[in-house]
């Protein structure tokens, strides 16, 4: 038989061949697991891991592998915005010369403005404008509204900047230029992507190098090209490109040397410049992106923030 203690405090018996049989566990002798916890309590610093912390590490799981001449064919959107400010440029340069007459370049303009309609309409079969609910009525009225105010509002905006310095207007459309090819919505997915602010900074340039054309017919024409090459333009070309990528390429090419002609008129040297400059846009940029594909070394693992991959919608109605 078992010997039996009674406990002085409690008065309970407690059976020695008990304890024998199930003897308490030694803390010094156990060697505590760590877990991934927070609401646990844990013999650890706060920033103690073990080996298994690293086990989830994870490389460059979200990189793109990029081709090279898929590249080039992407980095035509950025070709046509650059020489749609080299001929804005031109053209503005032969109105201040005298060697173009505003005349002339509506009829231009018209011409071509009518020619890019009719191509948008053709290009997906009027998918578009059926899609968008506006008949060719609409687009009409649009325009004539559009160039009633711009025609009444010419001399105002020849005169709206005559208390200010010629060299100071140059540098403010230089700026005004080069934020409309910063905020220009190239496809890319970025906060920096504004077309409104673009357009409106286009327009703003064009308006200070119309006023220091000679006649308000000539700002009025000004105006009406800047509004064809920096709006209507690029819209075109985005049809052209999600319907007829080789046709969106032919152009692109020729519309480079269009701008190069007309900049080769003015000067032989900002031609072999702004040539250099489409080359390494085209070819050697895309090459420097997909080689520094290669030093790429992001990580991820369970230090990122939690991502909720359940649709969550139900609950919001």
């Amino acid at each position: 038989m078992s010997p039996v203690l009674q406990s002085p405090s409690t008065g309970h018996y407690t059976s020695l061949a008990w304890r024998k049989e199930s003897p308490p566990p030694d803390p010094v002798g156990l060697c505590p697991v760590w877990k991934k916890v927070l609401y646990k309590r844990q013999p650890f610093p706060d920033n103690y891991v073990d080996e298994s912390f690293l086990e989830e590490l994870r490389k460059n799981i979200y990189v793109r592998r990029y081709s090279y001449w898929a590249v080039v064919f992407e980095s035509a959107v950025v070709i046509q915005q650059l020489c749609s400010v080299c001929v804005f440029c031109v053209i503005w340069w032969y109105m201040d010369q005298g060697l173009l007459s505003p005349q002339n370049l509506c009829e231009i303009g018209l011409g071509f403005t009518l020619l890019g309609y009719m191509v948008f309409d053709l290009v997906d079969h009027g998918v578009g404008r059926k899609d968008s609910g506006r008949t060719r009525w609409d687009d009409l009225k649009s325009a004539l509204v559009f160039v009633a105010f711009t025609y009444g509002f010419s001399p105002i905006l020849k005169t709206l900047t005559e208390s200010i310095s010629t060299d100071t207007i140059y540098a403010m459309s230089v700026l005004m230029l080069l934020g409309h090819l910063v905020f220009f919505d190239y496809g890319a997915n970025a906060a920096v992507v504004s077309s409104t602010l673009s357009i409106n900074m286009a327009i703003f340039a064009s308006v200070c190098l119309a006023s220091r054309l000679p006649r308000s017919l000539h700002a009025f024409g000004m105006v009406t090209f800047a509004i064809q090459i920096f709006a209507l333009w690029p819209s075109l070309q985005r049809k052209l490109r999600a319907h007829t990528p080789r046709t969106y390429t032919c152009v692109t090419f020729l519309f480079a040397v269009f701008a190069l002609a007309g900049l080769m008129t003015i000067s032989s040297v900002g031609t072999l410049l702004f040539s250099l400059l489409l080359l390494s846009v085209t070819f050697l940029c895309p090459y420097c992106l997909i080689r520094l594909q290669l030093f790429k070394d992001n990580i991820h693992g369970p230090w990122d923030e939690a991502e909720i991959k359940e649709d969550l919608s139900r609950f919001l109605d």
